[in-house]
Parts: C-alpha cells; sequence; structure tokens
C-alpha cells in the first residue's frame, strides 16, 4: 500500500472508511514524514506530536455511523487562525508566549465537527500582512521561497506533510504559494465562508484560502463548508472539448518571467489540443486602476486593524504596519472611498464577462518561486482577483526554466465557486499530465 502520508485527504478518507486504515496510523505516517523533512522546510509555528497522536486515537474511537465526511484527515492551520487547544501567535512578539484562546475560528469548528485531525499551526509572515518571509523554504528547492503570506500551509501540502491546509488572501497570500509549492489553492468567492476567528487586516480583502494536492480533496473541503452555486454543476465531467476558454493576461503582464510564458503559451497549446476553444481576451481600461485601489484599500483598513497592537506594542511590529497606522502614504477618505467604489462598479462588469465563458485563465505569479527565503515573492497578479471578490484557483502542472512548479489561475464569477472547482479539475488533469513539472521529492 502506498505510504498514507502520500494519500490524498479523498484517497484517505476512503480507506478509513472501508477499515483498512486508521486515524492513528495515519497520523503516525504524517508525523514521521514532518520528522524526516521539517529540518528542510520548516512550515510549523505549532506542532505537538503526543497531543495528535492523542486526538487521532480519540477519532478512531468514534463510531463509523457517527463519522464525518472529513473523519481523521490531518489539516495545517495557518497561524493567524484561531485554536483553542493550540497557540496563535500571527508570527508576532506581541502573542510569541500567549496561550491558546480557548475559542476556535469559525472555519475550524466546522472542521472539526466534519471529524477532521487539526494537526497544528503553520508559519505566516507577521499578522498575515507583509512579505518579510522565513524561516520556511520550498519543498522543492528550499533555497527559494515557498511563498506568502500563507507559507507554511503551502509548504506541508506541497512537501505531503499533511494533505489539505488552511491559508488566507488579502493580496495573493493562497494563490501565490499554491502556484509556488505546485499545489492547487483555492480562494473561494469572498464571504463564502466565514472568517470569524481570523486576524484581520482588510474587511474588503481577507478570505479564508484552502490548499491541497487534487481537485477532489478541494471538492470535498467544498462541500463540508457548504459552498453553493446558483445552478448546480452536471455529475459528469466537465468536457473540455467544445469548450470557450479565454485567457486573460491584465495589466500586470509586463512583470511576466520566462517561466510564466511559456506555461501560458503551452496551456493554450493543450487545451486546444484537447477540442477547446480559446481565446485571449482584454479588459476594459478601468480595471487598470484596480491594482492602485487594492493598495489604497488596504492602507485605509490597515490604519484600524493594525491599530490596538501598535497602541500596545508598536516596538514590536514591523516598520509597514507603523506605516498603515501613520498614513505614511497621505490616503485621504476621498481616495479611499474612490476605492471602494471603482472597485464596487467593476465587479458586475468583470461576473458579466466571465460568464461568457466556460474558463478564464489568468496569471498566479510572476514565475517560479525566486531565489531566496526573505521576500516572499511578487502578488500582483493576483490582487485584482482578491478586491474582485471572485472565486480564484491555482491550477499546477507547469514549470519554470529551473524545473520548478508554476501554476495559472482559473477564476469565475462571483459565486460561482462550484464551477471553478468543477472545470478546474477537469482542466488540472490535463496540465498536470502534460504541463511538463516533475516532482523531485521522491
Amino acid at each position: 500500500m502506498t505510504e498514507p502520508y502520500r494519500l490524498t485527504a479523498s484517497e484517505a478518507v476512503a480507506l478509513m472508511k472501508k477499515g483498512q486504515l486508521t486515524v492513528e496510523d495515519y497520523a503516525k505516517s504524517l508525523l514521521a514524514r514532518v520528522k524526516d523533512r521539517d529540518h528542510v522546510v520548516k512550515a510549523w509555528a505549532y506542532l505537538d506530536p503526543e497531543f495528535v497522536l492523542a486526538q487521532a486515537r480519540k477519532l478512531d474511537q468514534v463510531a463509523p455511523e457517527k463519522r464525518g465526511p472529513l473523519h481523521g484527515i490531518a489539516i495545517g492551520v495557518k497561524d493567524v487562525i484561531l485554536t483553542k487547544d493550540m497557540p496563535t501567535t500571527h508570527n508576532s512578539p506581541i502573542y510569541k508566549d500567549e496561550p491558546a484562546a480557548l475559542v476556535d475560528a469559525a472555519p475550524i469548528i466546522t472542521l472539526r465537527a466534519a471529524g477532521a485531525l487539526i494537526f497544528g499551526k503553520t508559519t505566516t509572515t507577521e499578522f498575515a500582512s507583509t512579505t518579510l518571509g522565513g524561516p520556511s523554504a520550498n519543498p522543492h528547492d528550499p533555497s527559494r521561497t515557498p511563498g506568502g503570506s500563507s507559507s507554511g500551509s503551502g509548504a506541508v501540502v506541497g512537501d505531503y506533510q499533511v494533505p489539505v491546509a488552511l491559508g488566507t488572501q488579502t493580496g495573493g497570500s493562497t494563490i501565490r504559494p499554491g502556484s509556488f509549492n505546485g499545489i492547487y489553492a483555492f480562494k473561494p468567492t469572498w464571504g463564502a465562508i466565514s472568517r470569524e476567528g481570523l486576524t484581520q487586516y482588510s474587511m474588503t480583502c481577507d478570505t479564508l484560502g484552502l490548499y491541497a494536492r487534487s481537485a477532489a480533496d478541494l471538492e470535498l473541503l467544498s462541500s463540508v463548508f457548504q459552498l453553493c452555486d446558483d445552478e448546480p454543476v452536471p455529475s459528469t465531467p466537465f468536457p473540455i472539448s467544445g469548450s470557450k476558454i479565454a485567457f486573460l493576461k491584465t495589466h500586470v503582464w509586463p512583470k511576466a518571467g520566462p517561466g510564466l510564458e511559456k506555461a501560458w503559451e503551452k496551456a493554450k497549446w493543450l487545451l486546444e489540443g484537447k477540442g477547446a476553444s480559446v481565446e485571449e481576451i482584454e479588459l476594459p481600461e478601468e480595471f487598470k486602476s484596480i491594482s492602485k485601489w487594492h493598495g489604497d484599500v488596504l492602507a485605509g483598513e490597515g490604519r484600524t486593524s493594525f491599530l490596538g497592537n501598535y497602541l500596545l506594542a508598536k516596538d514590536k511590529m514591523h516598520p509597514m504596519l507603523h506605516g498603515h497606522v501613520e498614513n505614511h502614504t497621505k490616503l485621504t477618505r476621498k481616495a479611499q472611498l474612490e476605492a471602494y467604489d471603482g472597485c464596487a462598479r467593476l465587479r458586475p462588469v468583470w461576473d458579466e464577462i466571465a460568464s461568457k465563458y466556460d474558463a478564464v485563465f489568468t496569471p498566479s505569479a510572476v514565475d517560479e518561486a525566486p531565489v531566496g527565503i526573505e521576500n516572499t515573492g511578487d502578488a500582483s497578479f493576483c490582487s485584482m482577483w482578491t478586491i474582485l471578490q471572485v472565486p480564484a484557483l491555482n491550477v499546477p502542472g507547469f514549470a519554470g526554466e529551473n524545473g520548478l512548479p508554476i501554476g495559472l489561475t482559473l477564476v469565475g464569477p462571483r459565486y460561482h465557486d462550484l464551477h471553478v472547482l468543477y472545470t478546474g479539475k477537469a482542466i488540472g488533469e490535463v496540465f498536470e499530465k502534460n504541463g511538463g513539472f516533475r516532482s523531485n521529492l521522491f
């Protein structure tokens, strides 16, 4: 049998349902993988192996008829998401030695109710807000960043230490690590999953993110979180042949590196080879303002989000956060309102554009993960989709000039989350098989 740590969540669930795998044995396999690789990847902010095994044994005692859809599935949790039995430090010296909050964030409550094994807390940049990286490394090349701010969550799933992890996204903090680590990463429609109990940077942008190594696992999670489209997805696989697929470079394309350019052309070629009608499209001129608007919204909302900690312990905070509270950009309320109103105008415009196609692809990142762990990389390609509040799925499969992963993002209209996963699952099979990335982990 395949080593349990290499199973996807869906595969592990199936074996546990058949009685062919216990949660304790599954947890032991994952912990052995962590022990073997943690000195390289360094992606855990908190992990207590004995506590994990104790929880696993409790789950094994649950009667089969009372087991949830995620029974025994190990989940890594970004260390900005409250967990009642593990500390939450936000990668901040302010909270370094604080005890657990004694309350779970809303997504954790849902996952526990579904039978999940909350495995540990994964590394993050400070308050999920800066691009200052470390100590986590990219599992495919430890000299490079795993991305951020959900650094550890992307890395532990990419390195087979857990099958599923939670991140967050305010700019590109879920999608970019997905691309850099060669895994599926999903940012659902804003508000589709409760974010109560997650540290706040931007009320307008902050969204829970989901990581997995298969689209089927994301479909399983979408069911647990009860994501719902108005139109149900078909029960048969998405037919690529005859479908209409758009490719959208956006105004950020001048930043594209050679790996992205190659992946872009190969993706179009692969889909055309499968019988899809592929079209390059452009957005109306006003969409070029959205990057600035995103920055203005973060600057305005960051002033209030970080005020309390600033007053409590300014000397323990990154200078960028000082800048938000002190309004170093001199953002006016008029400009902040222009940003809010401009983005609000463009959301239904985007929904209408996207509804004309079965899928729309856009870049996930500038290129493969850059060298160095000091910086988590450029999120420029992601931020517009975050502030437009649309579902976005990193689909892996391609490789850069150094053989490292590159993904592309499938975006859809708001509250078409299940359709994005539905089309991404079929297209992902093509990209993973023929895109060119080959993992060197095994």
